[in-house]
């Protein structure tokens, strides 16, 4: 038993309500009310009826000390046109001590509503996501930020997404942008209904999801990119539940704000599902107060964290992104992973016909007192005298058969290696590096310096 602010206990977890018809939603769940379902929901097919017992939908919403915004996103989600008793609610709480539980009380005969508190220890919003992830019984689960006021359409969006097959969802969220908040915004939520809201400043590029101008570069079409998951923010997304239990959720060692949506976008990915933008599983971000530099220096711990977890190129391109000297959160196209990673698969083709043993050979002859020695782009073929190097290449090829003759190699570009500050005496950059040299010399040099007390290059420049 915890004892929550202003005396109250309470279990971790406790089912609010479940009431029989909601307010404002269809009778149900004798049919899909024109809704296209997933196949999780959709046993029978070819014309015949759908009857499905249990919530279709679960959103899990984590909050801490954001009682005034969560109510809003409570109560938009009252208005949701769904079936009745398709959905399911649960907030999840990172140890909240304003009157957050209370709140959710207030909502317990509208929605069906489960309420988890986990005990302050600091942040630990993944963990408050996976808590109420598990409580969840939907094989769809929504991911929702307290303090978004998510459309009417909002959920039978995000459902009828998930039609298509395995796919993690990403909502747009009009309002989101960090560090440029839309002028006027709060006044006018407080004074009209969301959708109107929508409907007046939808087309106004001070309203727009700060994700937009790369939505748009795509035509809004994630399967055209090589990086789709670097959009996978969990302010509004949603994914099926089996396949987020089968990544193991979200990463909970990220304890502080960022990158951990990066990072279970990245494993889903990797997990097979595609990513796609509905712009109808909308919702507007609320104005509220936010720490910029503070969120950023620590979206910047949480990448490492990012890199630690996944060290390899696209990985590392993310990293050093964020690494850059910015004036606050951005997102633009001075250095936009997508295109960075395209460029490094061409040089990744490029370097295939490109032999550096000559290169290696003679730096091997040349070692003299450099017993610790690290070759950035070594290639496929190592000296004898390199045996114990610490060896790096960006191309996934070069790894697999160095591995496959049980050398150990890092599967980086250079950009950043996890070595620690002057690891080793000498670092080789072979020509191999040429390419990505062409758009990061600056980077892949600076970390040969970090990492080395000499540096030896065969790059132009």
């Amino acid at each position: 038993m915890h004892e929550h602010a202003g005396g109250a206990h309470h279990r971790p977890d406790d089912i609010l309500g479940v009431p029989r018809h909601l307010p404002g939603t269809r009778p149900g769940p004798a049919g899909t009310g024109g809704l296209r379902l997933p196949a999780a929901l959709n046993p029978a097919r070819n014309g015949a009826q759908v009857n499905i017992a249990g919530p279709w939908i679960s959103v899990v919403i984590p909050t801490y000390n954001r009682a005034d915004l969560l109510r809003g996103t409570l109560e938009a989600l009252t208005a949701q046109r769904m079936p009745a008793g398709t959905v399911e609610v649960i907030v999840a709480d990172d140890g909240s001590s304003d009157d957050t539980r209370d709140v959710v009380h207030t909502f317990a005969h509208r929605l069906h509503l489960r309420y988890h508190f986990q005990p302050d220890r600091g942040f630990r919003a993944a963990a408050a996501r996976n808590r109420g992830a598990r409580l969840a019984s939907a094989p769809v689960l929504v991911f929702a930020d307290s303090g978004i006021l998510p459309g009417p359409d909002f959920l039978s969006s995000h459902l009828e997404a998930h039609a298509t097959g395995p796919t993690a969802v990403i909502g747009y969220t009009f309002g989101y942008r960090p560090g440029d908040p839309t002028p006027g915004l709060a006044t006018a939520l407080r004074t009209t209904p969301v959708a109107e809201v929508v409907r007046r400043y939808g087309d106004a590029a001070t309203f727009h999801d700060i994700r937009h101008r790369a939505f748009e570069r795509f035509a809004f079409d994630l399967d055209r990119t090589t990086v789709p998951w670097q959009w996978f923010w969990s302010l509004n997304c949603s994914v099926p539940a089996d396949a987020f239990r089968a990544v193991g959720g979200f990463d909970e060692s990220f304890r502080s704000w960022g990158g951990e949506d990066l990072e279970l976008g990245f494993r889903l990915f990797r997990h097979g599902l595609r990513f796609q933008i509905n712009q109808d599983a909308w919702a507007v971000d609320v104005p509220h107060p936010r720490s910029a530099d503070l969120d950023q220096a620590s979206n910047l711990t949480n990448l490492m964290t990012f890199l630690q977890r996944h060290p390899e190129p696209v990985v590392e391109l993310l990293f050093s992104w964020f690494s850059r000297e910015q004036p606050g959160f951005q997102i633009n196209h001075q250095w936009n992973v997508e295109d960075e990673y395209r460029a490094l698969n061409a040089a990744t083709v490029e370097a295939r016909r490109r032999s550096v043993v000559d290169e290696l050979d003679h730096e091997a002859a040349m070692l003299g007192d450099a017993t610790r020695v690290a070759v950035l782009g070594c290639g496929p073929e190592i000296p004898d005298r390199l045996a114990d190097a610490a060896l790096f290449d960006f191309d996934p090829q070069v790894v697999d058969a160095l591995a496959g003759r049980g050398r150990r190699v890092g599967h980086a570009v250079g950009l950043h290696t996890l070595l620690p500050d002057k690891a080793v005496d000498l670092v080789i950059v072979t020509s191999r590096l040429s390419g990505p040299c062409e758009r990061w010399h600056r980077e892949i040099h600076a970390e040969a310096h970090r990492i080395g007390h000499t540096v030896r290059t065969h790059t132009p420049g």
